[in-house]
């Protein structure tokens, strides 16, 4: 499948202002003939982990849109908002097929709190994955990538290939791309990290959007610039990894602490 990452800067706060620049990448990411693109976290709005201004519903007027650019130029979309929930917004990932159709709908499960995102949001507590040309992708949102069990889960779930948008700042660059790689490589999953550009009120991004192959290789690395990012992804090199190195397969799976009962 062709995966297109779509690195734009948003406008602050105000999602039709953003969504005019993201229709130009989804139309360049379908000349282009991608099966997919897809945005950072809480593009529209840029990422807050304060504000519940533009919270809406998951049929609101946001995903109503990425509904509507699906259809017109054929192509999925994955974009997020800040969903209406009790007792809390959820911060709240989405994708669209081609037809205009919610194919999977993901909640953050690990919230930043050294920020205060914790206590503005509520965390998800399930994982989503969703089939798209020939392979069954999940999703993750920024801080996720710090918790390694979210993405063994997805690849006990058989996921191929893990979406991860984001707003990762600048200072922790570094941080970002260990992160991607180490998860590709001990999960042996592709893992694509599409990342902000641009600078807001919360902080200031350099973009460096990624895709690392199950070998833990990057196959795309972006610099700060806006613009749309391609690759190709196959289930045949996720397979072809996990048989030349099975190691989930030699997992011990009883492992426990010490004086555990269970032991």
């Amino acid at each position: 499948m062709r995966l297109c990452c779509a690195q734009v800067r948003s406008a602050w706060e105000d999602p039709g202002a953003t969504l005019a620049r993201a229709e130009h990448c989804i139309a360049r990411a379908s000349r282009e003939g991608g099966d997919l693109v897809c945005f950072s976290e809480q593009f529209a709005t840029g990422w807050d982990p304060a504000s519940l201004r533009h919270v809406q519903d998951i049929d609101g007027p946001l995903v109503r849109k990425l509904r509507s650019l699906a259809e017109e130029y054929s192509i999925a979309i994955l974009g997020s908002l800040r969903k209406r929930s009790s007792p809390r917004p959820e911060n709240t990932c989405v994708v669209i097929s081609a037809g205009g159709e919610l194919l999977a709908e993901y909640s953050k499960c690990h919230l930043f709190s050294p920020a205060g995102e914790d206590r503005a949001f509520q965390r998800g507590s399930t994982i989503a994955t969703f089939p798209l040309a020939g392979m069954t992708l999940g999703i993750a949102i920024c801080y996720d990538l710090r918790f390694a069990p979210l993405f063994a889960l997805y690849a006990d779930a058989g996921a191929d290939a893990v979406l991860v948008p984001a707003a990762w700042p600048a200072s922790r660059l570094s941080h970002w791309e260990l992160f991607i790689r180490a998860r590709a490589l001990e999960c042996q999953v592709y893992v694509a990290g599409i990342n902000a550009t641009g600078a807001t009120p919360v902080d200031t991004y350099e973009g460096g959007t990624m895709v690392a192959d199950p070998t833990g290789t990057l196959l795309l690395s972006a610099g700060p610039e806006e613009r749309v990012y391609s690759c190709e992804l196959s289930r045949d090199i996720v397979e072809r990894a996990r048989s030349a190195l099975p190691a989930r397969r030699d997992r011990h799976p009883g492992l426990s602490l010490p004086g555990d009962p269970r032991r």
